[in-house]
This record gives structure tokens, C-alpha cells and sequence, in this order.
């Protein structure tokens, strides 16, 4: 007789993965958002899950740190643990304290010993951009090191700095991303917001080609104020938005408003797992500065939920990169360009089957 026994998992893959092993080493060179710095200055302790490892983001000093989040002593979540009064995090359990780098720094029970390495956490190299914090869980595979995305105006002179608070998603990224990029549901989703159920015309338009994905920009009569305030629109007034894709889960767009008004919007889509998605959205304005930021978040959020409600239910809940396995129309020139570029980069089908 046969016994059949479970195959172990793999090492390198996090426990409970939902995403095709290769497709998981390929995403795992990127850099994704997982924070935002002002929480981790207030909190001290921040959880996030990033490709379905599980991370704590905790504060030493004036460096952030990114690090795998369950104790190395007996795998008790950190983001149980505490800030106050340690430099680092403390572990709920036996007291450990991590610090800089992820290294372990204090074990109670045992003072005066040395602190052996396999104590240490596992962490993350950090970038500090745009008011998130950026993370790459496989910085060293892959050749060369890939870069965090570029977001226009953000540091200019006379551009105000949002950060929205994160958004929630019962989706994937990349059906996420290309919904962001998607010029033809306006008409039809966000009529609650700032679109005209009849104007649904896409005009033609072009992509081209970038060192990390493709750009596009697109001319509507499709106004961008919020519904009451779009009698400020000059006649005839053309809206330019300038889309940028950045493989392969974050895209930025330049909407340009009438006298020279600029609105700047990343959405950077941070895969928690292959059906889960946490949106960060820094957004720089060279108007209306003088506004309550409050307003700005209450907008967004309107327009993040009606285009998470259609994203939610989408099937499948992966994104198919066979280009026969949906249709398409004109307006689909991004989406197509998205889709394909992904396959270049190696990617197949996301889920575990």
C-alpha cells in the first residue's frame, strides 16, 4: 500500500501562499508600499502583509524598520508587542526586544549572555518616498535591482502633499491597476463623483513604451472637479490626463486642470495576498491648497469604492494574461499594454490553483 504524504512547502515561499510560486518570485523583486509614515510615528508598531508575509513596521529612533513580524523565540506576532519605553519593538511573550536592522537587542530572562543570531529578525530594505514606506522582500534575486516608482510634482515648489488613508480591496492588484488605468467606465461608475452618464465617447489614443512599463496620454471632455464645482470648466476646455504605468502594481496619473492646475495621483497597489489589496494614493495639487485635506479624503474614498465594488466582483479574480481569454474594444489600448507587459516580465497566472 501507498501512503500519500502532504509535500512540504517551500522555504523561501511565506506560510499559507496563495500565489503561483514562480509568479511569487518574480513580484517579490518589486518594491510595494506598506505604510504610511505617519502611522508608524504615531503607533510605534504597524502590522502589514505583503505577498502573504506577514510584516511588522516598527520605529528605532529616527530609522523605520521592516521586518518579518512573528518572534524568532516562539513565533508570537510581534504587532502584539509594544514601542513604549524600548527602543524598537517588544515581544509580548518573554520580552526579547528587536531594534535597529531587526537584530535582537535584549533578552531578559538572560542579561548578561550574548545574543545569538538566529535571534535576529529577518528584514527589509527601506525607502521613505511620498510620505509611505516602501519595501522589497527579494532585493537580491533577479539581476538588477528594481526601482521604487516615480511620482511627478510630489517634491515641486507650490504642490500641497496629501496621503489618503489606506483603502481596503477584496480584489487583486493587477484587475486593480487596470481598472485605474481604464478610461472607458467613467460614464458608468463614478457618475456619484465627477463623470457624465452621457458622455461615455473614449477618443483615440496612444501608448508608448517606458524603462519600467508604458505611459499614455489621453484628451476627454470628461471634467475631473467633483459634480457641483464643474461650472469652472472653460468651454471647450480639453482635460489632458497623463497616465504611467509602473510594473507591475503601481500606476500614476497627471490630471491637467484649467490655469495650469495639476493634480498628481499614485496608485500604488500593494498585493496583501493574490485576492487581497491595500491601495495607498499620495496625491500633490498645485490648487485649491488652501482646502481641508479632510475633503480631499472623503472624495477619493467615494470614487476608490465605486471602483472597488465593480473590481470585487470581476471573474476571475485573477487577471488573465492570455489575450483570448476576454475581449476587447478600442479603449482597452492600456489594459492591453498592462496585460502584456506583465507576461514580459515573466508572469503567468497569480493564484495557486
Amino acid at each position: 500500500m501507498t501512503t500519500l504524504t502532504a509535500s512540504a512547502p517551500s522555504l523561501d515561499l511565506p506560510r499559507n501562499c496563495t500565489f503561483d510560486p514562480d509568479d511569487w518570485r518574480i513580484l517579490a523583486r518589486q518594491w510595494y508600499a506598506v505604510a504610511l509614515i505617519r502611522d508608524v510615528d504615531k503607533e510605534g508598531v504597524v502590522g502589514a502583509t505583503l505577498l502573504d508575509e506577514r510584516l511588522v513596521v516598527y520605529k528605532v529612533d529616527d530609522e523605520i524598520v521592516v521586518a518579518n513580524e512573528l518572534c524568532t523565540h516562539r513565533g508570537v506576532p510581534l504587532t502584539l508587542g509594544s514601542n513604549r519605553d524600548c527602543k524598537g519593538v517588544r515581544c509580548p511573550y518573554h520580552g526579547l526586544q528587536f531594534g535597529k536592522g531587526g537584530k535582537c537587542i535584549k533578552v531578559p530572562a538572560h542579561p548578561d549572555n550574548g545574543i545569538p543570531s538566529k535571534l535576529h529578525l529577518k528584514s527589509y530594505p527601506v525607502v521613505l518616498r511620498y510620505g509611505l514606506v516602501w519595501t522589497c522582500l527579494r532585493p537580491d534575486e533577479g539581476g538588477a535591482m528594481a526601482e521604487v516608482p516615480f511620482m511627478p510634482h510630489w517634491d515641486e515648489a507650490g504642490f500641497q502633499q496629501i496621503n489618503c488613508p489606506a483603502f481596503d480591496i477584496a480584489g487583486f492588484a493587477g484587475r486593480q491597476v487596470e481598472g485605474f488605468l481604464d478610461v472607458a467606465h467613467f460614464a458608468f461608475i463614478h457618475t456619484e463623483t465627477f463623470a457624465d452618464p452621457d458622455n461615455a465617447l473614449v477618443p483615440s489614443y496612444e501608448t508608448r513604451p517606458t524603462t519600467v512599463g508604458f505611459e499614455a496620454e489621453y484628451y476627454s471632455t470628461v471634467g475631473n472637479y467633483p459634480h457641483g464645482k464643474q461650472d469652472e470648466t472653460p468651454e471647450d476646455f480639453l482635460w489632458l490626463r497623463h497616465f504611467r504605468a509602473h510594473l507591475p502594481f503601481t500606476a500614476h496619473l497627471t490630471v491637467h486642470f484649467p490655469e495650469g492646475g495639476r493634480l498628481s495621483i499614485l496608485n500604488a497597489a500593494s498585493p496583501v495576498s493574490a485576492r487581497k489589496t491595500r491601495l495607498f494614493v499620495p496625491i500633490a495639487r498645485n490648487f485649491d491648497t488652501d482646502r481641508p485635506v479632510q475633503e480631499v479624503y472623503d472624495f477619493n474614498r467615494k470614487v476608490f469604492e465605486e471602483d472597488a465594488t465593480m473590481v470585487e466582483q470581476q471573474k476571475p479574480e485573477n487577471l488573465p494574461l492570455d489575450p483570448r481569454l476576454e475581449a476587447h474594444i478600442p479603449a482597452d489600448r492600456s489594459s492591453i499594454n498592462y496585460r502584456r507587459g506583465l507576461r514580459e516580465m515573466g508572469l503567468s497566472q497569480f493564484f495557486v490553483a
